[in-house]
């Protein structure tokens, strides 16, 4: 038995019987807390609550999640002065600011004075 049909059918019987959760997950060898969970994730799909998300949105949130990453990580590479400094931690200004007035762009900071010769 695969692993959703399980926890269909287990949520089903907590649900169409009076048998309390801890019952119904010893008889199963479920972990109460485990079964607690499932029944409520079913009930948020249901719409019978509210204080969670349904099963629907949480894969949408994770997939926004997965992009939203992607595309951070994207504009790192663009952002000005983004090799001059660490460039997750500091945005386009902070990094002008610490490169210095005349650095523009992305790559390696220039010294501002020239070694003399020896």
């Amino acid at each position: 038995m695969k692993q959703d049909e399980l926890r269909e059918r287990t949520v089903r019987e907590v649900r169409t019987t009076s048998h309390p959760i801890g019952h119904v997950a010893k008889d199963l060898g479920i972990h109460k807390e485990s079964l607690r969970g499932w029944v409520r994730q079913a009930e948020a799909d249901t719409g019978e609550r509210d204080d969670r998300l349904t099963t629907t949105e949480q894969e949408e949130l994770r997939q926004l999640r997965r992009v939203n990453a992607e595309l951070r990580r994207a504009n790192e590479v663009r952002l000005p002065g983004a090799g001059a400094v660490g460039v997750g931690v500091l945005g386009a200004q902070e990094a002008t600011e610490v490169a210095g007035p005349g650095h523009r762009g992305p790559g390696p900071v220039r010294p501002r004075c020239r070694r003399r010769p020896r």
